[in-house]
């Protein structure tokens, strides 16, 4: 039996980048989604989190239903994600404001598929009242060339890192393709404090 497919070791190009800004071409990744809009720290993004968790955690767990999938392979379940952007200014190099629109997220391993979504979700359904539930998509993204770095500390403070990153891109001779940018959240809030939480900020480049 292989061992347990661990993300933070087999993908730490793509989760656990350098401090400084970077190019990384990323592939194709399929994941469980949520779109929404608003504070993010509201109830309605809370309950984007809420869903998207019910959802991946009951696909990790489903051999202990006696439901091992075709291709399942042990794993730990990948982090949150989101993309924002602030639809006031264009702008999405800070999160201050409160009407962003956002696609809240999780990725899915590579075995995961429409089908076993839809049976998962139906399992869900009949153990939580979940009134946004059906809501929730299951689709490919596919980012492509972009520029990441990980920041560590308070989210407000991310201005400063966009800036970095927008620097980098001015050197490298590369262009934002879009005012979305991607965070990946490696830090639970409840447990760590501020000046350590770790994201992932990422987006989209051209060459120029």
């Amino acid at each position: 039996m292989p061992g347990k497919y661990e993300w933070r070791k087999a993908e730490k190009a793509l989760y656990l980048p350098s401090c400084r800004p970077a190019r990384i071409d990323v592939p194709p990744c399929s994941f469980l989604m949520m779109e929404g809009r608003g504070d993010p720290n509201g109830p309605e993004f809370a309950s984007c989190v809420e869903i998207l968790y019910a959802l991946s955690y009951g696909i990790r767990m489903l051999p202990k239903k006696g439901i091992v999938p075709e291709g399942y392979v042990e794993y730990a379940v990948y982090p949150l994600e989101a993309t924002w952007v602030n639809p006031e200014d264009g702008s999405a190099a800070s999160l201050a404001g409160k009407d962003f629109v956002y696609t809240a997220m999780i990725r899915q391993p590579a075995f995961v598929t429409q089908g076993l979504v839809e049976q998962v979700m139906e399992m869900v359904a009949a153990k939580k009242k979940l009134p946004r539930l059906g809501e929730a998509v299951f689709d490919t993204v596919d980012e492509g060339l972009c520029v990441q770095m990980m920041h560590t500390g308070p989210y407000d403070d991310e201005p400063a890192s966009f800036a970095a990153m927008d620097a980098f891109c001015a050197e490298e001779g590369l262009i934002r393709t879009s005012s979305r940018h991607r965070e990946i959240y490696l830090s639970d809030p409840r447990k760590t404090e501020p000046s350590k939480w770790k994201t992932v900020l990422r987006y989209g480049v051209r060459e120029a």
